[in-house]
């Protein structure tokens, strides 16, 4: 077993993965998704080999419909097959992903998640992509660092050869994307011994030929379309243990602790967070924070989102909970709430002594979510007042939604050194600055985060960077 340690962002991550079990790449670059793309094609271009012996086809299409097109007919040619995307990206594939997910297709799209362009556009991080196709039939799959990018990356591969179902691995857009972070890795020959080989010649088998063809892509009528409809279900309830047995494998080699939900904090908490993506991190850092100070504060991870299992929710939910904050990172107006908050309201159902519930909203378009952000979150979970549809991070002055800030709290380990560095577009801050953690992820034992904030605030014509720089002796999880 080789653990091949790597100081990379989460695009590049999600492509060493990607790429080992992929065959064909079908790819038109979205931001922030198009790193993961650029290096696959370079990767290609260089004749690098996947975990069977070959170099990725990569085919740039003339938009993300077309990318979808080919993926879903290269999939029924027989190839394994993968694309990135993000926001409006992935809602020109929704179509496409509806067909894939119907004709039990193995393919993934592994997606920087995005916001979509409402009352104006934004380029930067939240679930609202993701969200809008949740109800395509695709399994969906979380992951909250980079570190995560790459352990989970080949379980939503692998799940999706054996189970016959495509996946969507997200994660979120700039904060995960493109964060830099010193990693640990699973090698190629350690990934290809976890695939499933007669899973995968099966698929091969089913590919088009013209050595034994079939008519595939009909139309049914009223008598048949809703009973074949249904006829996925056992699909969908295999696919759980099938990507839980792969997070177990992957536990195995890294020594990691992956779940299909993962619970962080006191054993006998009382006050709980649900969340998914990189938030995730920030909330554990807050955890420690207060429970070292006598509190029982918890957070559950969500990683496989689609299909949401309530029995493996509900046994690694603490028993003494007693209140139950759900963070959402997007909107849906109109509804009766956003949905993570409205599934574990549903895995609750009828239950006796069912907690107290609220959900809320969070890092809308990027906007960031501090650990003062979260201490207010679990200070208004235990107020009278609590109700569902707060917002936290944010000053609401016109519905009046957010919870009342609360007071800054400093939660790096010590020992951390971290360094903020301030530039102008084209001055070379972020360049420099990728370099500068490189070498110190790649050359010292030290562990190494950065975070590059882009805005598009000018003066004079020039664009303003951030570059946030971490350096600590162990993983950091700011």
């Amino acid at each position: 077993m080789a653990k091949i340690k790597m100081t990379v962002d989460g695009n590049t991550a999600a492509a060493y993965a990607a790429y080992a079990f992929t065959d064909v790449a079908a790819i038109y670059p979205i931001t922030p998704s198009s790193t993961m793309a650029e290096v696959v094609d370079e990767w290609a271009a260089n004749g690098r080999k996947n975990i069977f012996g070959q170099t990725v086809k990569v085919a740039q299409l003339q938009s993300e419909a077309g990318a979808a097109g080919a993926f879903h007919g290269s999939l029924q040619a027989g190839a394994l097959t993968t694309t990135f995307t993000a926001s409006q990206g992935l809602l020109l594939m929704i179509p496409n992903m509806y067909k894939t997910a119907g004709e039990l297709l193995p393919g993934v799209f592994h997606v920087s998640a995005r916001s979509i362009a409402a009352q104006a556009l934004n380029i930067f991080g939240d679930h609202q992509d993701v969200m809008a196709a949740r109800q395509t039939g695709c399994v969906m799959l979380a992951s909250g660092s980079v570190q995560e990018v790459v352990d989970l990356a080949p379980v939503a591969h692998l799940s999706a050869i054996r189970g016959r179902l495509p996946f969507i691995h997200f994660f979120d857009g700039f904060r995960t994307s493109h964060e830099v972070q010193k990693i640990e890795a699973l090698s190629y020959e350690d990934l290809g011994s976890l695939l499933d080989q007669k899973a995968l010649q099966q698929f091969r088998d089913r590919a088009l030929s013209p050595n034994h063809p079939v008519t595939r892509g009909t139309a049914q009528n009223p008598d048949i379309y809703f009973q074949t409809r249904e006829a996925c279900n056992p699909f969908y309830e295999q696919i759980v243990p099938i990507v839980e047995g792969y997070m177990d494998q992957i536990n195995r080699l890294t020594g990691r602790n992956y779940g299909l939900f993962r619970y962080y904090g006191a054993q006998d908490a009382e006050h709980v967070i649900i969340a998914m993506g990189s938030v995730c991190g920030t909330i554990e850092e807050t955890i420690d924070y207060f429970n070292a100070q006598g509190e029982k504060y918890g957070l559950v991870q969500v990683h496989l989102f689609r299909p949401f299992s309530a029995e493996h929710f509900l046994k690694v939910v603490p028993k003494t909970v007693k209140r139950i904050a759900v963070l959402d990172r997007t909107k849906e107006p109109g509804a009766l709430g956003e949905p993570l908050y409205l599934d574990v309201r549903n895995c609750y159902y009828g239950k006796d002594h069912a907690p107290f519930i609220i959900g809320g909203r969070f890092g809308l378009g990027s906007k960031d979510t501090t650990p003062a952000d979260i201490r207010s979150v679990f200070d208004y979970l235990k107020s009278p007042a609590a109700k569902t549809g707060f917002t936290v991070g944010i000053d609401d002055d016109v519905t009046h939604t957010s919870v009342p800030a609360a007071e800054k709290i400093v939660t790096a380990k010590q020992g951390t050194v971290r360094c903020k560095f301030w530039g102008l577009g084209s001055d070379g801050t972020v360049g420099a600055n990728k370099q500068a953690v490189k070498i110190i992820g790649e050359h010292t034992q030290q562990y190494v985060q950065a975070y590059f904030a882009y805005d598009s605030k000018n003066r004079a014509d020039l664009r303003h960077r951030i570059c946030d720089l971490a350096v600590s002796r162990s993983n950091l999880r700011i």
